[in-house]
């Protein structure tokens, strides 16, 4: 088990703050029937985040934040940090302060803190498999709507890495696309033309005769969409490094390694975040 926690980068609270007001909302309602009918204002109550399973933690910070949007002068204390590998039955964090707030924002804390977490334990398996090859595993925008900064923020506890975040921060160029403009070379003149030189640029291709064309037509990467792993290694043979490769469809726990071996730089699965299988943690009052 450890307790310690890679270098992450931060996760700022005005980035999910207004997520958390939705969820509350949806929750809660126009208020808490039963905590409302057995707890009164002015009770004060103490729980524990415990694990019930084995797994990396992340979302520690964010399920705080649910209960302080209750209750400004919830206290907690972090017994471990995210990035930790923990064992069934660890404590997790301690929560104190007004019951009601508590016992209101439980479910919506789980919620994100079981998701999250998922994601890094899934996100860490995965890049245990490869670790001592030169790849990184990283996530796509098959994310849960609304809830991507976070979900990406999970991949990178999980030791993954960000592809991009939206429509807005680079451009990949997919075969909907090229079949709309005609050709490779006139899609990404069009997308350079709009996007200029410092956005990269990456076209998504499934025949080998397509990755000349890329590469003449001056991409950043090249996304080799569900090719068998012969037919991957070629690409990645043929490219030689004048610009990044990037594997996606298809890939799983079973097959990751064939696939990293075949030399590419990257190797993107959507089921880190659209396939997840929430962490088991309980809230225990004490």
């Amino acid at each position: 088990m450890d307790h310690g926690a890679p270098e992450l980068s931060a996760l700022e609270p005005w980035v999910y703050e207004p997520l958390l007001a939705l969820a509350l909302r949806e929750d809660i309602g126009s208020g808490d029937l039963t905590t409302e009918a057995l707890i009164s204002p002015e009770a004060r109550l103490e729980g524990v985040f415990v694990a019930k399973g084995s797994g990396r933690i992340a979302g520690l910070e964010v399920a705080a934040h649910v209960f302080r949007r209750l209750d400004p002068g919830v206290r907690t204390e972090p017994l471990v940090q995210d990035g930790a590998d923990v064992d069934a039955g660890t404590p997790l964090m301690r929560v104190r302060g007004r019951g009601r707030a508590l016992l209101s924002g439980e479910r919506v804390a789980l919620n994100l803190l079981m998701r999250l977490s998922g994601i890094a334990t899934a996100t860490r398996d995965v890049v245990r498999l490869v670790q001592d090859l030169p790849v990184k595993i990283a996530d796509t925008r098959k994310t849960m709507p609304l809830l991507r900064a976070l979900d990406k923020y999970a991949v990178r506890v999980g030791g993954g890495v960000n592809h991009r975040f939206g429509l807005y921060d680079a451009v990949l160029i997919k075969d909907n696309h090229i079949a709309a403009v005609g050709s490779i070379r006139e899609a990404v003149r069009r997308a350079r033309r709009r996007a200029g030189y410092l956005i990269p640029i990456e076209v998504e291709i499934e025949r080998l005769e397509d990755v000349e064309e890329a590469l003449e037509a001056g991409v950043t990467a090249i996304l080799l969409d569900n090719m068998p792993l012969p037919m991957l290694r070629e690409a990645v043979r043929i490219v030689n490094r004048r610009a990044i490769t990037e594997a996606s469809g298809g890939i799983t726990p079973q097959n990751v390694r064939a696939v990293a071996e075949t030399g590419v730089d990257v190797i993107s699965l959507g089921w880190l975040t659209h396939s997840v299988r929430a962490m088991d943690i309980s809230f225990e009052l004490e």
